[in-house]
């Protein structure tokens, strides 16, 4: 048995950990394992295709990143060639994937990824290819499994964050509005701001008034508390708007989002008086070492990934749910994303304690 192995969409710390486990599983099966770099772009003859041994994996479980590199630009059903002229057009390359792919005499592909990699994954399964996913985002927000690795590693950077933010604010009277990842999904925001003790959390599954965010503000003020801590994620909106977005977003990616914490800071100084101070602490959250509970869970998928591959449960994708490691069908996970429920008891904890959420 031959397999390969790719890491496709934004890094996230423990993709190390899953590669090492993956392939010490596989090796110590007789199998031979290889790494195809920047996603699938080893296979289309853009990067490399490289072995991966024992010797390969040695010492990376506590590494962030991933030694295999990975972008989120590199679909191929939708692969961006550029023109002479400098444009950008994109082609069906999935042909030439395969066929490179049966040359290298890949049996089985194990793809890490959140649900752009896992959708590409499945669309190659239905094209004949033996494919084993494993789920990877900071956000959370991939269906069927409780928790995705790289998770727990971006809440800890967050409340980290939130920590240093207490004094400074307290200090200096201010509001300081912190933006977190989170594009559709809250659970970063959510998370970090109910265990740093924010005073208002912001999440794109609950519009914000600002008037609401003001009224907490102030009402903190007139308490004696003259700080706030504000904790949004970058996708956050107001009722009746829409997400805030920064830059302009390169051919064949999605508008991006963020500024948010900005917009915010600036609102709520006008509407309150108060001096505010805004963040957004980006690609920090995807950096560093992963923690302890990352490391465990990727540890867990990447192993189990492995036991799928052997079983042949292809087109599937492991899951974290507690306290086992289970296989359930990509198709079945991309029929829904996984989102926050104002109704759950971590939101009605975050609220039970004084926590706004802006509505």
């Amino acid at each position: 048995m031959r397999i390969a192995i790719s890491t496709g969409g934004g890094d996230a710390p423990g993709l190390n950990a899953v590669i090492r486990a993956a392939v010490l599983s596989a090796i110590n099966r007789g199998w031979d394992v290889l790494g195809i770099k920047r996603g699938y772009a080893g296979l289309l003859g853009e990067d490399e295709v490289i072995p991966l041994t024992k010797d390969t994996v040695r010492g990376i479980a506590h590494l962030g990143g991933t030694i295999l590199r990975t972008t989120n630009r590199g679909n191929p059903f939708h692969y961006p060639i550029r023109q002479p002229d400098g444009t950008i057009v994109e082609v069906d390359r999935s042909g030439e994937l395969i066929a490179r792919a049966h040359d290298l005499g890949i049996d089985a592909i194990i793809t890490i990824g959140g649900d752009g990699s896992l959708a590409i994954g499945q669309r190659l399964f239905e094209c004949g290819v033996k494919i084993v996913g494993v789920p990877k985002t900071i956000d959370n927000d991939v269906s069927g499994t409780v928790n995705t690795f790289g998770f727990d590693t971006a809440v800890n950077t967050a409340i980290e964050a939130i920590d240093k933010l207490h004094t400074t604010a307290e200090s200096h009277d201010r509001v300081i509005v912190m933006e977190v990842m989170g594009r559709h999904a809250g659970f970063i925001a959510l998370y970090s701001g109910l265990a740093g003790t924010a005073d208002v959390i912001l999440i794109p599954e609950i519009p914000y008034d600002i008037e609401r965010v003001c009224e907490k503000i102030m009402a903190r003020d007139r308490a004696g508390r003259h700080f706030s801590i504000v904790v949004t994620a970058e996708g956050a909106y107001p009722v009746g708007g829409e997400e805030s977005s920064i830059g302009d977003s390169l051919p064949g990616q999605e508008r991006r989002v963020g500024g948010v914490a900005n917009k915010i800071a600036r609102e709520v100084q006008n509407r309150t008086g108060k001096e505010c101070r805004s963040l957004t602490l980006g690609h920090l959250q995807r950096g560093g070492m992963p923690t302890g509970y990352d490391r465990l869970l990727a540890t867990r998928f990447g192993g189990a990934a492995v036991r799928a591959v052997a079983d042949g449960l292809f087109g599937h994708m492991v899951a974290l749910q507690s306290p086992h490691i289970v296989c359930i069908p990509i198709a079945q996970v991309l029929t829904t994303t996984k989102r926050v429920d104002p109704s759950s008891d971590i939101v009605l904890t975050a609220r039970a304690t004084g926590i706004s959420f802006g509505d």
